[in-house]
Parts: structure tokens; C-alpha cells; sequence
């Protein structure tokens, strides 16, 4: 288990928005990467489906963070229409930091730098719990669904 003074500084900081939510995580590390849901399922152990994708995107102008499993692939229109919107793109990875302190691939479900509101989808559902970035493409941790809901806070609905 890596202590605290090994973790990088944006897993650091992410940590400590945890006591927060009363949360305490269990940290993994992984020199490599995990770039991918592949990567990260290869490197957790567990199926692509148990991986939560944090993504960001604007619908019409407000970024909004999508939780879909690391198997499935985000329908825009899908996420537009939750957020009650028209149109979603992706985020550029500038937007990324700006509205969650964190950088694509390593931004965590929850822990943002502003309130951004989130989306998730009801496939995540199929496992429990599931594993999410901490705060890096090189840090994950395992989260249950009841801590996601509650931590998150994300509106549940079809996005893949």
C-alpha cells in the first residue's frame, strides 16, 4: 500500500478532498499507466466493465463529468439530453483542468476543484464495487456503488 509521500501531487491533493466525504481509499499504483480501461482493468485485475471512464464534455457550454464503464462507449446525444441539453462534445484538455483541477485520464468521479455536475451511467450498476482514477492516469482506487452515489452524487441514466 503506498503511503501518502510517495503518491504524485495531483493523487495527494485528490486525498485530501476525501475526508470531505468521509472516505478513505485504497490507494493502487501503477508506474506504467493506466491509460486506458484496458490498461487499468489488465492492471487491477478485473473486467474493462468494472472501470469507471470519467469523462468530461460540454453540453452546450457547461462542462459536465460522465461516468460510463471502461466496456461501453458514451453516446453524446445520450448525455446531452440528461443534462438537458442539445448539443455534447468533448472537453479539450484545458476545459478538462479548468473544471475538475485534474487531468484527462486521471480525473476522479468525485474530489473536483468547482462543483460540476455528474452523470452516470445505470451499466456501471453491473458491478460492485468498480475502480475509478485517483486523481492520475498512474492511480486508481476501488470505490462501492453505495460510496459513488453517495460521494458523486450523479444523476443516474442511460449514456451508453
Amino acid at each position: 500500500m503506498p503511503t501518502a509521500d510517495n503518491l504524485p501531487s495531483a493523487t495527494r491533493r485528490w486525498l485530501e478532498s476525501c475526508g470531505d466525504f468521509d472516505i478513505a481509499p485504497k490507494i493502487r499504483v501503477f508506474p506504467d499507466g493506466t491509460k486506458t480501461a484496458i490498461d487499468a482493468a489488465r492492471a487491477v485485475g478485473c473486467r474493462p466493465s468494472q472501470i469507471v471512464k470519467s469523462l468530461v464534455f460540454e453540453v452546450d457550454g457547461e462542462a459536465v463529468l460522465a461516468l460510463v464503464p471502461g466496456d461501453r462507449r458514451l453516446r453524446t446525444d445520450s448525455l446531452a439530453r440528461a443534462a438537458g441539453g442539445h448539443k455534447a462534445r468533448r472537453a479539450s484538455l484545458d476545459r478538462v483542468r479548468e473544471a475538475t483541477g485534474f487531468a484527462a485520464g486521471g480525473t476522479p468521479p468525485f474530489g473536483h476543484a468547482r462543483p460540476i455536475r455528474v452523470f452516470a451511467d445505470r451499466a456501471l450498476r453491473r458491478h460492485d464495487p468498480v475502480w475509478a482514477a485517483a486523481g492520475t492516469p498512474t492511480t486508481v482506487f476501488p470505490i462501492s456503488l453505495a460510496d459513488l452515489d453517495r460521494v458523486a452524487g450523479p444523476s443516474w441514466c442511460e449514456l451508453s
